[in-house]
């Protein structure tokens, strides 16, 4: 990592697919919960301090003020 690239850790992997999981399933823009994600680089590269939790047993609906706290 010292040329200036970063890797997404296997932390940053996952924490896009549960982005993803969470818009899917909810017929939602992605895009306001990937803006929140505060990033950090570590030794195994990009990592999510803040990643979104996936709501399975919650029927309320989802407004995109909710997806917004996800990364927050």
């Amino acid at each position: 990592m010292s040329n200036g690239t970063f890797k997404l850790s296997n932390q940053a992997v996952g924490s896009l697919m549960m982005a993803l999981q969470e818009s899917l399933l909810n017929q939602m823009d992605i895009v306001p919960i990937l803006k929140g994600f505060e990033l950090a680089s570590t030794e195994e590269g990009l990592i999510v301090k803040n990643p979104p939790t996936v709501r399975f047993s919650d029927d309320s609906v989802i407004t995109t003020e909710d997806l917004e706290n996800l990364a927050t």
